[in-house]
């Protein structure tokens, strides 16, 4: 059937819009294979993306890893700009979804071959998330405006419910796939772990091409919109909202670390919990969870008793929820700190921070949806709503940039003299008797530095000892430039193994990490595995030598440094709220006024 005999404008009919369950169909299984993919990029890139060449490469540094998940991230949230411009401008909303959500596919495609020859892992792996960008983030501005194009006056009763189920669509297939896809990372690797959520967005694509013939297909405006966009009235509204969203982005810098340092966290914690032994990637369910839970709660109970104490404008709702962030955020940081302390806290810790972090968003992300539709002017609705999915852009922005400046290059430990690594051996033999006469505890920090005496380097520097955690330890160098934080660092760094209390952690069947590191590393990988499980007869351990490649801030600090970021952003956004006058454009008002 040609373009010319798809319907442009809705029916007049008190039916549901024939078209919607093919959306609300497609929703589902694009948000299943978006969060499934998103939920375990990090601990992807930590833990298996070394494994997939023919020799096992180094580890990915967890600073390096964030700040590849929101380089990513910041793509996927600055796409929806050109998304929305060739919906509204040239190609219309439903041929932008469909051919964009074809490149879609294939970013899942080459995620899911990724070691399989031609391009290395990483290049693959690149390929994949830029190719996703563009077809995930190019479809955001489209999906839900396309959802109301398909309404007129006479079935707009049916709005509310339906954009009720577009929202429970997004939430069961992020919970679903969260939950979901990280076992099949655990068990059947990243290929089956990458490739069933792209089976799943083929079949949102199918599912969306099917309903075709039933939707409404609402036409370009051309060069209309290129004027409208860039008028004197689109400039100012742009301009102002803006603004506003500076300081939302800061929001989303903190906010999008559930998937990267708050996962990376995860690991550290005890993750049995209510009988089950979490992956550190699962917990991120708990969101959409929370979500669905959350909004009415806000809607009909808390938004009305605090608007018995003042007035409740979106705007002061947006500055609570920065508010709320901030101890969210502190409690992580205040979790991250015992386990700088040698302690192992209960992964119910997070959840808790996860739930005040979630009343945060749904105070911040739904406020500023709504907001930002109410005051684009009429003919930029899809315009204002990529401007905001650009707040989410630059705060990912500005998170992937810090974790940058963190990382210092790595440098060659074949500079290292033997004699320095006799010393350093020295040293750690020191700590590991004081952790063996303390009834294996490490000496913390503090006490580590007093321990090694003031012990000092061949270039006359002070070797500086720290505790990682109950399980890790540092002795660091500054090297023959004797400077903190370069490339020149000498870092000594011992793990320990403990026997394990559990005979079925030692003895459970291996998942398909532990089965590729024996491929590959044979009896040493078999070594690192029985380690890893506590399958030692008595505590063992590992010492590796590295130069630079240490991280500015970490630990604790990491997580305050963001929390005191978001406390001074709220507290200046007081003021700006305070500046900024509202102007609501609804679409029956202006149409009243043409």
């Amino acid at each position: 059937m040609s373009k010319t005999n798809y319907l442009t404008a809705p029916l007049a009919t008190t039916s549901l819009p024939k078209g919607i369950p093919y959306i609300i169909g497609n929703e589902a299984a694009e948000r299943f294979s978006f969060y499934g993919m998103k939920g375990i990029l990090t601990i992807f890139m930590t833990k298996y993306l070394f494994l997939l060449s023919d020799t096992a490469g180094t580890p990915m540094a967890k600073a390096e890893a964030i700040a590849r998940y929101h380089d990513f991230t910041f793509w996927v949230y600055l796409t929806p700009v050109l998304g929305a411009f060739l919906a509204d401008w040239l190609l219309g909303k439903y041929r932008t979804i469909l051919s964009l959500s074809i490149v879609y596919c294939l970013g899942h495609f080459a995620l899911a071959f990724m070691g399989s020859g031609g391009l290395s892992a990483e290049n693959w792996m690149l390929t994949g998330l830029y190719l996703i960008a563009l077809g995930s983030g190019g479809i955001k501005p489209c999906v839900s405006a396309h959802v109301g194009d398909q309404f007129g006056q006479t079935n707009s009763h049916w709005l509310t419910k339906v954009f009720g189920w577009f929202y429970i669509s997004i939430n069961v297939g992020a919970a679903l796939s969260t939950l979901a896809t990280p076992l099949l990372l655990e068990w059947y690797g990243p290929h089956w772990a990458f490739g069933v959520p792209g089976v799943l967005m083929a079949l949102a694509t199918l599912v969306f091409w099917m309903g075709r013939k039933v939707f409404v297909h609402i036409p370009p405006r051309g060069n209309e919109f290129i004027k409208e966009v860039f008028s004197p009235e689109g400039h100012k509204a742009v301009g102002k909202l803006f603004i506003i969203f500076l300081f939302v982005a800061v929001f989303w810098a903190l906010f999008d670390q559930t998937g990267s340092s708050w996962v990376l966290q995860a690991e550290d914690l005890d993750r049995n919990w209510l009988g089950i032994h979490w992956l550190s990637s699962q917990i991120q369910a708990i969101n959409p969870i929370m979500i669905v839970t959350l909004v009415p709660l806000f809607s009909y109970i808390v938004y009305p008793a605090i608007d018995k104490v003042f007035p409740l404008t979106p705007l002061r709702k947006i500055s609570i929820g920065l508010f709320v962030m901030v101890p969210g955020f502190a409690i992580v940081s205040i979790v991250q700190s015992w386990i700088d302390a040698g302690q192992t806290p209960s992964i119910a810790w997070q959840l808790f921070a996860y739930a005040i972090l979630t009343a945060s968003e749904v105070m911040v992300s739904i406020t500023c949806l709504e907001f930002a539709y109410t005051q684009a002017p009429k003919n930029m609705k899809s315009v204002i709503m990529a401007v905001f999915l650009f707040s989410v852009s630059l705060g990912n922005f500005f998170t992937a940039g810090v974790n940058k400046f963190i990382l210092v290059e790595k440098g060659d430990a074949k500079t290292v003299s033997e004699t320095f690594k006799g010393q350093l051996a020295s040293l750690d033999a020191t700590v590991r008797t004081a952790f063996t006469q303390a009834g294996e505890v490490l000496p913390r920090t503090g006490k580590g530095g007093e321990l090694l005496n003031q012990a000092r380097d061949e270039w006359g520097s002070p070797i500086q000892y720290r505790m990682i955690n109950r399980n890790n330890f540092k002795l660091t160098s500054l090297g023959p430039d004797q400077t903190f934080m370069t490339k020149d660092d000498v870092v000594h760094t011992v793990s320990i193994a403990r026997p394990s209390t559990n005979k079925d952690d030692v003895e459970k069947p291996l998942n398909w990490r532990e089965t590729r590191l024996i491929e590959l590393l044979g009896d040493k990988g078999k070594a690192q595995v029985d380690r890893e499980r506590g399958g030692v007869p008595t505590t063992e351990f590992t010492a590796t030598l590295s130069v630079g490649g240490e991280t500015k801030l970490e630990g604790a600090a990491y997580f305050w440094f963001w929390t005191w970021t978001m406390l001074i952003t709220a507290i200046l956004f007081v003021f700006v709220a305070l500046w900024y006058k509202p102007k609501m454009y609804l679409q029956e008002e202006a149409s009243a006024q043409a």
